[in-house]
């Protein structure tokens, strides 16, 4: 008998979208207009669907009126707030390209996102956690202090325009973001109507940077059809509706927070609940009693930190029934206790990657516990994946092999660079994960493996590579290489192992303070090692599994 394949292929008998973000939210609307869209707590701001639908109007045609061009691009710098997600459908509303900055983000990271998409406005908030976002701008463009608004004119970002703060303190050279949101005049309106129509959902909406392995952040572009296709089946396998209340603790610049988040909400006229600026375990808790979220998403660490907080079985958390667990492996042991404990009875696990819009697989709310904890469960609707060997040829079920995706997700490309774009997607719009996996008969898949070095600390992507050629600055680094290891709490942590330049001495505080300020503080290594060599092969190749291996015994992490 001849093997099974390892393709699987997501048919359907619903169709996919074929309508631009702007439209689709006017519907939504039309239908659900008296419901909760959005509830941020913390804002004091409860919106329905229609009053939501409302003010992105008001936003987009303003965004518009500022002389903004369908096509360019607007970046967002800010924590989770109504704000972030009123940019998110007026950008798309507006023909407008909306760029996620990561909040962690720093000088030399902002300076060169904004630069690599020519962003021609920036939405910021003033503030958050230890990152003061007017101080790094005002240090990568002083020029601002003494710009009028909207005719910002900087030597180092050429192209940025517009600077849109947020909050209701005034800064010399920007606008406020209450300006925008006032009822525009009957000319504005028909603009905006005349550029709405001309939308195709085909064209760019969104770019989201993913650390790369070559060392800088690459944009991936991401069309209207790519995000609320994968946002509206997200959401079919959660079994949303209207009734459904889904607690967003998740970052909002990150696909789990815009996509998983906001659109599978907004395609089923369900509310979006924000419970904070940031995650906080308390307030999630609170917020699901108060609001009676019946949804709940989180990375593993998230769901953590919630189980241990001390006071945890004096909430009421028996409105939950679902959610989504994604961003690194689930614990067997975790998933138990939020299916037991928080009554998440029909928890999915998902699985995917920024540049498929993102998930490729998910599990669905009736399939065993066993395999939701195991697997990352089956394909999407409408996408094909197919596992291959190193000479990319389709292995037998069962076998060990590199995940590769098709179909609507896949990303435009990378943001101006062509070369990276066919790098990862073939000729055949392949696109190519750097992910191992296995697919079993059933079509149920598992991740064991990465074919890249990539390092998941609690959720997010760290490139070793992209955090070496920021290393290989500091003026005493001659070489270095940073690894992954094991960590209880994040899953893996960052390890820089750095050679010296003959003669230079340096410690692991002057290591860190050069990092500080300048990338994201996940991405500042946990560990510091200065080593005389690193394990090669014989044709001098470093064998970064041994270095790995070295380290976790050395640090007593195995």
């Amino acid at each position: 008998m001849e093997q099974q394949a390892s393709y699987v292929h997501g048919a359907h008998d619903i169709p996919l979208i074929g309508q631009a973000i702007g439209p689709y939210l006017a519907s939504i609307a039309a239908e659900y207009g008296d419901r909760d869209a959005l509830v941020v707590p913390y804002q004091n701001i409860r919106w329905t669907y229609r009053e939501f639908d409302e003010k992105v109007t008001w936003l987009a045609a303003a965004l518009l009126e500022l002389g903004l061009a369908p096509g360019a691009r607007v970046g967002i710098w800010a924590q989770n707030c109504a704000e972030w997600v009123l940019v998110q459908f007026a950008t798309a509303r507006a023909g407008l390209i909306m760029v996620n900055i990561n909040p962690a983000y720093r000088r030399a990271e902002l300076e060169y996102v904004l630069d690599k998409v020519q962003c021609s406005a920036l939405i910021l908030a003033p503030a958050f956690k230890s990152s003061n976002y007017i101080d790094m701008l005002q240090d990568v463009a002083p020029e601002i202090r003494d710009a009028a608004p909207g005719a910002l004119q900087s030597a180092r970002l050429p192209h940025l325009r517009h600077v849109i703060r947020l909050g209701s303190d005034r800064t010399p050279g920007m606008l406020n973001f209450a300006s925008l949101l006032v009822p525009p005049g009957a000319g504005s309106l028909d603009r905006l109507a005349q550029v709405e129509a001309r939308v195709q959902f085909d064209d760019p909406v969104n770019i989201q940077f993913t650390s790369g392995t070559t060392g800088a952040p690459k944009g991936a572009t991401l069309s209207h059809h790519n995000i609320l296709n994968n946002g509206f089946f997200i959401g079919e396998a959660m079994k949303l509706s209207s009734r459904d209340r889904l607690c967003i603790p998740v970052p909002l610049y990150h696909c789990f927070g815009m996509v998983l988040g906001n659109l599978a909400c907004v395609t089923h006229g369900a509310a979006m609940v924000y419970p904070g600026e940031g995650f906080d375990p308390q307030a999630v808790l609170q917020t699901v009693q108060a609001e009676r979220c019946t949804a709940l998403h989180g990375v593993p660490t998230m769901f953590i930190a919630i189980l241990d907080q001390p006071d945890f079985a004096g909430y009421d958390l028996s409105t939950l029934r679902t959610g989504i667990m994604a961003g690194s492996p689930c614990p067997a042991e975790v998933m138990s206790r939020v299916i037991e404990k928080m009554h998440m009875h029909e928890i999915t696990i998902a699985y995917g990657m920024t540049e498929t819009s993102p998930v490729s697989f998910q599990s669905s709310v009736d399939d065993p516990v066993e395999l939701r904890v195991t697997t990352i469960g089956r394909v999407h609707p409408h996408l094909e994946v197919k596992i291959v060997d190193a000479e990319g040829r389709i292995v037998p079920r069962g076998v060990k092999g590199e995940l590769l995706t098709r179909g609507y997700s896949v990303m435009l490309g990378y943001w101006g660079d062509d070369d990276k774009t066919r790098e990862t997607i073939d000729r055949s719009r392949w696109m190519h994960t750097g992910d191992l996996a296995v697919i079993d008969k059933n079509g149920f898949a598992a991740i064991v493996g990465r074919s890249k070095d990539m390092v998941i600390r609690g959720g997010e992507n760290i490139y070793p590579r992209e955090i070496e050629e920021f290393l290989y600055r500091h003026p005493k680094v001659l070489d270095v290489q940073c690894v992954g290891v094991p960590d209880s709490k994040y899953g893996e942590e960052l390890c820089a192992c750095i050679i010296l330049r003959p003669g230079a001495l340096a410690d692991e505080a002057e290591i860190r303070t050069f990092c500080q300020g300048q990338i994201a503080h996940y991405k500042v290594p946990r560990y510091i090692r200065f080593v005389s060599g690193f394990p090669m092969t014989v044709t001098g190749k470093i064998q970064k599994y041994v270095l790995r291996e070295q380290l976790a015994s050395d640090l007593g992490l195995r």
